[in-house]
Formats: structure tokens, sequence, C-alpha cells
């Protein structure tokens, strides 16, 4: 087990480069010049051309992508912001808190609701209870964020007025954006357990549970929902992962001070290492989400885990015969 969670880490080496190399390559041809950036259009061309020279952005490509990489993994830096002079590390742990409460109250919010519907849709097929949740889940699914948010705000916030429409300063604060992040989210979850249960629920060892006679709670809770949580644990990572990305769209409408909203306004204001750097911590978090999903199977299912087990037994066998 301890050998593929290092296999999985070492795999991510190589999906961090890929993705560094993406986004400088994008960022060095994009139209602009950072130096330019930095001192302001009234700048002379001789301040400008220092600047640019201290910075390194005469180097060739490959010189400045080397250089790059190399302060990340031997300092830690992804170089400073063209706005606030501050380090973009600095920068983004600074929000990073405040996207980490919001994805968190979300993931939690869909999966009181995902789970529990789910498994009542499933076990009461074609019931009215059943087919109001999969029309729900279908909205909910097909809503985007960014209106569903906006008719939060108008209802809540412009006529009710029950509740603040921007901000991620207390309780109050962040209701509207959970529940927008988090009724979408519900909705994948609610259709993916209740597919997941209703394959289940159909197999000879379920029956083989109801015919000893345990109670349909305890066949259902135990036997089928254990078995099959492996589909839903993936959506919830997967919705997690997005969510400490930064809910670029969600922060925006509701003025939240996170990595998502930190993104959009760099790419407006042309500050290329905020948004190189924000990608590629967007990228580390994806995949380190995914592997603790990976880690968090073999506790959904034992069978994983024997897995793993039986091919470490088989190989000690074979190293005994030899």
């Amino acid at each position: 087990m301890y050998k593929y969670i290092f296999n999985r880490i070492m795999m991510m080496i190589p999906v961090l480069l890929g993705v560094s190399l993406i986004v400088f390559s994008m960022v060095y041809i994009a139209p602009g010049d950072p130096a330019r950036i930095m001192l302001g259009e009234n700048a002379s061309e001789e301040s400008v051309h220092e600047l640019r020279e201290e910075m390194g952005l005469n180097d060739s490509f490959l010189r400045q992508y080397d250089r790059y990489v190399k302060n990340i993994v031997t300092k830690g830096d992804l170089r400073t912001s063209y706005v606030t002079r501050r380090s973009v590390t600095v920068e983004i742990m600074d929000r990073w808190p405040t996207t980490m409460l919001l994805t968190l109250l979300s993931v939690i919010l869909s999966t009181l609701i995902g789970i529990p519907t789910g498994i009542i849709s499933a076990t009461r097929q074609y019931s009215i209870f059943d087919n109001l949740a999969m029309v729900l889940a279908l909205v909910g699914v097909s809503m985007p964020n960014f209106w569903q948010g906006l008719v939060l705000i108008i209802v809540f916030a412009v006529h009710l007025a029950w509740l603040p429409a921007s901000g991620f300063y207390g309780p109050a604060y962040w209701v509207l954006p959970v529940v927008t992040i988090g009724t979408s989210t519900a909705a994948t979850v609610t259709r993916m357990t209740r597919s997941s249960m209703l394959e289940v629920i159909r197999q000879d060892y379920i029956t083989t549970a109801r015919a000893k006679g345990n109670k349909e709670n305890i066949v259902i809770m135990k036997h089928a929902l254990k078995n099959a949580l492996i589909p839903v644990i993936t959506v919830i990572g997967l919705q997690l992962g997005r969510g400490l990305g930064g809910a670029i769209l969600t922060e925006s409408i509701f003025s939240i001070p996170g990595i998502g909203k930190l993104m959009v306004d760099s790419i407006k204001a042309r500050n290329y290492p905020v948004v190189q750097g924000g990608v590629l911590f967007i990228a580390a978090a994806f995949s380190l989400i995914n592997l603790l999903v990976d880690i968090l199977y073999t506790y959904a299912d034992p069978r994983i885990k024997s897995m793993y087990s039986r091919k470490r037994t088989k190989r000690s066998v074979e190293v005994c015969h030899d």
C-alpha cells in the first residue's frame, strides 16, 4: 500500500511539470510586456529595459522556464505579483483558507443531501419521491452556478433582505455561496448514489442477506451501501478537487476573497505570475485529492486492500521458494 502511494506521488511530478510548461508557454506568448505592466504606461523605455534585464525577461524561453522550475523546487518561489509586488505564494496562501472553508461546507452539504436522497430513490424506484428527486437532480445538474447564484442573491438578499449578497465574513455570508455550490454538487451525488445502489441491490449477496432475516435497514446500510460507495467517493473527490482549485464563478459573483476570484482578477490585470502560480496550485491540489480518494477506496471497499495484501503475500511466497 505504501509503495502504491509512493508511486502515485511520483506520478504527480510529470503531471505538474506538464501543467507548468503549458501555462508558462501560454503566458510567454501572450501579448503585453510584464515590465511595462509593472512600471505603467508612462515609464521610459530605459526603465522598462532595465526592469526586463533585472527580471530576466530578455533571456530565451528555455532559460526562463528552467529558472522558473528551479525556483519552485528549491525555494517554493512562484515569482512576484505584478500588481501587489508580493510573493505569489503568499497571495495564494492568504486566499487558501477561504476557499478551503467554502469547499468543505459545500461538499458536506452536497453529501448530506445527495447520499440519503440517492439511497431512498434507489430503494423506492419509480415512486413519487424517486421521480421528484430525479427531476430536481436533473435541474441541479443543468443549472449553471452563476445563474443560480444570481437568482439566490435577487430573492434572498435583494427582495427578502434575509442574507448578505457578498463577502465571506461570517456564517450569514456563507449560506448563499455554499447553497449555490452544494446543491448543484448534491444533484450529481444523488444521481451517482442512486445508479450505484440500483446496481448493488440486485446482486445475489443482497438477496442472501435478506433471506437470512436481516432487517432491511441493515441490508441497505451495511451490505449495499458499502459496496456502492466507490463511484460516490469518486464523484465527491472530484467535486472537492474542483472546489479547492477555486469555485471561480461563484467566488466572483459573491465577491468572496478566495483563489477563484484571485485568478479572475489576475487575468483581467494580466498579472501573469499569479495566473501561473494559481493554475499550478490548482493542479497540485487536484492531484492530492485524487490520491486521497484512492486511499479512501481501501477503507470503503476491503477487497481493494486485500488485493494489495495478496500481491504482497504472493511475492513473499515466491521469494521463499527461490
